[in-house]
């Protein structure tokens, strides 16, 4: 992920901004709404920039010769849904290529895309269909961190495929081979983010309880058992 400054041809940079400024935009708008709803949501809305940002500004060697490191976007897409993810991701981002190098301004279309977008809504997804079918909160959370980090990296690859295909196997084999670097530390590191998530989302549970239920994080019946 955060594909560096001048690694994408421009024509594909504009591509991924015109694709990403829409979600932007609404986004923008939902986090205005969601902190006039209630003065407990500006908080939790700035903690989940900051839960983000903390976590994406960790980079971890990878063993094929890359880096990665988790996204912590599915927190704000659980509590407040994926649109609200694309406008605190592209300011986590563009904080993120201007004080620290990751990423740059050129390719932020392109990370907005696969960080901010495309993960919180697959996270978003499973959290949803979880609930759909009575499952429990924690595999909820655990499910909706774990593939909005790995969805990330899934897009990174096809971004990166997109720019430079293979010779001979085209788009998707470049496509694997994106995937293969990734792959060896990014699914153990998606797991672990799941984990993390499952024990953030404890703790909200027992510090915090009505807020989550008043964001249908956490169903009334709940309640009682989270501070047992």
């Amino acid at each position: 992920m955060h594909i560096a400054e001048g690694f994408l041809p421009p024509l594909e940079c504009a591509v991924w901004y015109a694709a990403s400024a829409p979600f932007v935009i609404h986004g923008a708008r939902a986090v205005i709404r969601k902190a006039k709803e209630s003065p407990e949501n500006k908080l939790l809305l700035a903690a989940a920039g900051a839960f983000t940002f903390v976590l994406s500004a960790i980079k971890l060697p990878s063993v094929t010769g890359s880096s990665s490191h988790p996204t912590g976007t599915g927190a704000g897409a659980v509590l407040f849904g994926p649109p609200v993810m694309a406008f605190l991701g592209t300011i986590v981002l563009l904080f993120q290529a201007l004080l620290l190098a990751h990423g740059g301004i050129t390719t932020l279309g392109a990370n907005v895309f696969s960080m901010a977008i495309a993960g919180p809504w697959a996270g978003y997804a499973c959290w949803k269909l979880v609930k759909k079918f009575g499952g429990p909160m924690w595999l909820g959370v655990f499910l909706a961190f774990f593939f909005a980090d790995l969805v990330t990296y899934v897009v990174t690859s096809f971004q990166l495929a997109i720019a430079y295909p293979d010779e001979v196997t085209g788009l998707l084999g470049a496509a694997a081979k994106f995937l293969g670097i990734f792959a060896v530390t990014q699914i153990p590191l998606a797991i672990a983010e799941g984990v993390l998530g499952i024990l953030l989302f404890g703790f909200f549970a027992r510090v915090a309880p009505d807020q989550m239920i008043r964001l249908g994080v956490m169903p009334q019946t709940e309640k009682a058992a989270a501070h047992v």
